[in-house]
């Protein structure tokens, strides 16, 4: 029986809705990319694809690490998310040792790797998912009925954010910890529990706000980014402008304005507002639906994974969808001027190797998981 059951879970399909979705997204960064580098990439390397051969190469490397995913057997996931995070701990302590990080912009986020760069941060983020998943299922008692339960997550994930944040990374901080504390929440923790770190944790954000100038800079700049248009409020003045001059239907597809070196890479951090200003306000609702659609599937499938009795899968699931949006919330809300600027990319459309490789990857495991709670002889 138990041979049927596998050949039967070999041969199932996996979401359609959800591969779909996610390819979409792939295929709006690659357009949006393609179309905000070309000028950048011709002024500084003398070929105005550069970025756009790049960004393929991520996602066939992307495309390549994600069916490798989908092939292992969640439980292999739950047995090995301790060794995950280690080496994401690991990686975080070695991009900071000079000589060995590579430093931008005054961050140092960077390892690089020959032709490429690696960006410990992004893998943080699936190291942390994959472990908190596995730890509130072999400590589920715990986590719910007592502090210890609590505060044990709670000192991996302090290590974690204390290395982002000597980086400095802030926004991926924000991610990590905005992810880990949703999960725990899910999983069933004290609500006095909860909320006393929580606030807490807020408590520690401002703080780590008010001390750093740069950072209260951008703080006050967000309030009001015409009152110093050509400083503090250059990037976020140029992304409005992108917005307004985008319109109902966009100026059209390789036409943009601000990617004129109006607003400084723009097929980083800031693609969306070229999006939306080539494809205008129906361009930037439908990716702003596809996200909404790709989180809403990937919460249908931990519910699916919970109900067929495996909770593992359904945390997997639930971390994942915090991460997607909680990363597209911020960077789409930092563009249209919701929030403060902050570097932090979209999921699957900005220009980025190890944040695509990630991205896919943690579809991948959603992926499997929904197909794995789809098999015969389980609760549904």
């Amino acid at each position: 029986m138990s041979r049927v059951r596998n050949v039967a879970v070999a041969g199932a399909a996996p979401d359609s809705v959800l591969a779909l979705l996610g390819l979409a997204l792939l295929m709006v960064g690659l357009v949006a990319i393609s179309s905000a580098s070309i000028e950048y990439a011709d002024w500084h390397f003398q070929n105005p694809w550069f970025h756009t051969q790049r960004h393929l190469t991520y996602m066939v490397m992307a495309l390549v690490a994600a069916v490798f995913v989908y092939r292992v057997s969640p439980q292999f996931w739950l047995d090995t998310g301790w060794v995950w995070l280690f080496v994401s701990l690991a990686l975080l302590i070695l991009v900071l040792i000079p000589g060995i990080g590579r430093e931008v912009n005054g961050s140092q986020r960077w390892l690089p790797l020959g032709p490429l760069t690696l960006q410990p941060s992004e893998f943080a983020k699936l190291a942390m998912v994959v472990y908190l998943a596995g730890y509130m299922v072999r400590r589920e008692h715990e986590v719910r009925n007592h502090w210890q339960g609590f505060l044990k997550p709670m000192a991996v994930l302090f290590a974690a954010t204390l290395l982002l944040m000597i980086e400095p990374d802030f926004g991926a901080t924000v991610i990590v910890a905005g992810s880990a504390f949703g999960m725990l929440f899910l999983a069933g923790v004290k609500l006095g529990h909860f909320m006393l770190v929580l606030l807490g944790a807020l408590g520690a954000m401002l703080v780590l706000v008010v001390s750093a100038p740069y950072r209260l800079k951008r703080l006050t700049a967000y309030t009001d980014p015409w009152a110093d248009p050509f400083d503090t409020g250059f990037q976020l003045t140029q992304s409005l402008i992108a917005f307004g001059r985008g319109e109902w239907l966009g100026v059209g597809l390789g036409n943009s304005v601000q990617k004129l070196f109006y607003l400084p890479e723009a097929h980083t951090d800031f693609v969306f507002s070229i999006w939306a200003e080539e494809t205008g306000f129906v361009g930037a609702l439908a990716v702003i639906t596809l996200y909404t659609a790709l989180i809403a599937r990937i919460l249908w499938a931990g519910r699916v994974s919970l109900r067929s009795g495996n909770p593992f899968g359904a945390y997997i699931c639930y971390g994942v969808a915090l991460v997607f949006s909680g990363q597209a919330f911020v960077n789409m809300g930092v563009s249209s001027g919701l929030l403060p600027t902050k570097g932090l990319t979209l999921p699957f459309v900005s220009y980025g190797g190890t944040s695509l490789i990630i991205c896919c990857c943690m579809l991948a495991m959603v992926l499997r998981i929904e197909r794995d709670a789809r098999q015969p002889g389980r609760r549904a």
